[in-house]
């Protein structure tokens, strides 16, 4: 495998965090715009992708690979567990 192909190979495993994590910040932009004023997007999404990568590592570590729908539930609280915590704290 070549350093490229590794690089997308990683990528893809990672992409489904980065998409829920910019999908569920512009969603909390919109729907709670004035909880989420002081909330930059770009802190939100950070946030985000940082709980969904961490969630789909310990998907793989617990379950040895990706895919798997308890995987994805646990992409989905990861995601969205960090970004409740900062509307929160900002109340």
């Amino acid at each position: 495998m070549s350093p490229l192909d590794a690089f997308w190979h990683i990528a893809n495993l990672f992409a489904p965090a980065w998409g829920l994590a910019a999908l569920l910040a512009a969603a909390i932009k919109v729907v709670w715009r004035r909880e989420a004023k002081a909330l930059r997007w770009l802190r939100l999404w950070g946030w985000g992708t940082a709980g969904g990568v961490l969630a789909t590592l310990v998907a793989l570590v617990l379950w040895g690979r990706d895919g798997r729908m308890a995987g994805y539930a646990l992409l989905v609280l990861g995601v969205a567990l960090p970004q409740w915590w900062l509307l929160s704290v900002k109340r």
